[in-house]
């Protein structure tokens, strides 16, 4: 993996503005650690530096346990990988037996305090808020005990404080460096749905300025250090850009995190617009549509790549993200899965290769974002990061080919 050494132009680039036009940065721990992040670049207009590959967290506490969380973050920190995503909500799937909120946050918790301050301070921890969710088995693990019955999710300021609260303790950290708003707290189609259903709009949602008024204090209180959107739409980014403008936060708003992948490029429209006038970077979720593109799945001559088993995460939940099941995936769906899975083929790679590599090309991501990989095993982990470790770039002629793929079946997964 390629370990770049920022030059002072970049430094410069992405400091924080002081009155006067000065500049500097808020952190010398992240100035430190620049050196040794692999594809480095900054979030958004923030100073927070972190590598082009993002480990993902969702898998542990379900289908991985600590040992397993540990191995892959050992991984992940010796390719120069500097970023860790994780959630309140996290494990995923919220279905399965042994789920409960806030367990991924206590196993990355335990690894930080293993490896001490020092090592902390050299990475960049993200989380997030859940939104809008009645009666909620998230909110109720922000106490100790849980609080029972199960409160409400939302993101009224007092809400915004005990889940932040509650990370901090299971992190075992006293900041968070980016911390997100999951989805929104009023109505948004979201998780693959494109369609606003007016019917649905609630007249009680919490207003995005009280949330990011919330969160300015934490940040002045030191808790976090940026904000980061997720599950967001175009007119929630603008919401959201104003708001922090008007509390005096407008360099704090740093990311957005939704879903991208070759099956679902809603993003390179409207919010692509926004987020590039905004200065705002893309995590994208599920890069690999949770496994499916990895071509695991496919049946027939043509599977390449790591193969399925009982422990896959379709096979072992066959209900878990429908849109991207096979069992229950459209047809165009999958048709478009094996047409990527064949141009992977011809240029050489496996299909998590070819889908890692055309969110690297976006512009939205190289420039300010970073992409997020997971896996539920170390050997996963390996290929997912491999166009990064050597950096795989996409020709004409391959981008060429997934544009006609996407335009005969124009993000499958995504439904009314």
């Amino acid at each position: 993996m390629r370990f770049t050494n920022l030059s002072l132009g970049i430094f410069a680039a992405t400091a924080a503005r002081l009155p006067g036009g000065a500049r500097a940065f808020s952190s010398t721990a992240t100035r430190t650690a620049a050196p040794e992040i692999a594809g480095a670049r900054a979030l958004g207009g923030s100073d927070l530096v972190v590598s082009e590959a993002c480990l993902g967290t969702m898998t542990w506490g379900v289908q991985n346990d600590r040992a397993d969380a540990f191995a892959q973050l050992e991984y992940a920190r010796s390719k120069g990988c500097n970023f860790i995503d994780t959630a309140e909500l996290y494990p995923v799937p919220l279905t399965a037996p042994e789920w409960k909120a806030g367990n991924t946050e206590l196993i990355l918790g335990e690894y930080l305090k293993t490896i001490g301050n020092q090592a902390r301070d050299e990475l960049v921890i993200a989380s997030k808020i859940a939104g809008f969710f009645p009666n909620s088995p998230v909110a109720a693990e922000r106490t100790v005990p849980p609080t029972d019955p199960p409160p409400d999710c939302r993101l009224d300021r007092d809400s915004i404080r005990q889940a932040t609260d509650a990370s901090l303790r299971r992190l075992q950290t006293d900041r968070i460096d980016l911390m997100q708003i999951h989805w929104p707290d009023r109505y948004v189609p979201a998780f693959g749905l494109m369609s606003y259903r007016h019917e649905q709009k609630r007249a009680d949602a919490v207003p995005i300025r009280e949330t990011a008024a919330a969160l300015k204090e934490l940040i002045d209180e030191g808790k976090i250090r940026y904000i980061g959107l997720s599950n967001e739409s175009t007119y929630g980014v603008c919401e959201w850009v104003r708001a922090c403008e008007e509390l005096g936060i407008a360099d704090k708003l740093a990311t957005i995190q939704n879903s991208y992948s070759l099956l679902d490029r809603r993003f390179d429209s409207e919010l692509a617009e926004a987020v590039d006038n905004y200065n705002i970077g893309l995590l994208p979720w599920s890069v690999l549509a949770g496994g499916l593109l990895s071509g695991k799945y496919r049946s027939g001559s043509k599977k390449s790549g790591i193969a399925s088993d009982d422990s896959s995460r379709f096979n072992k939940y066959p209900d878990y993200m429908a849109r991207w099941n096979p069992k229950s995936a459209t047809e165009s769906t999958l048709l478009a899965v094996d047409e990527y899975s064949r141009i992977a083929e011809e240029a050489g790679l496996t299909p998590s290769q070819l889908a890692v590599a055309f969110c690297r090309s976006r512009k939205f991501i190289a420039n300010s974002g970073s992409v997020i990989v997971g896996a539920t095993t170390v050997e996963q982990l390996k290929e997912n990061m491999e166009p990064f470790d050597t950096p795989v770039e996409l020709s004409e002629d391959v981008l060429a080919k997934i544009d006609e793929v996407h335009l005969r079946c124009r993000d499958p997964c995504c439904t009314l």
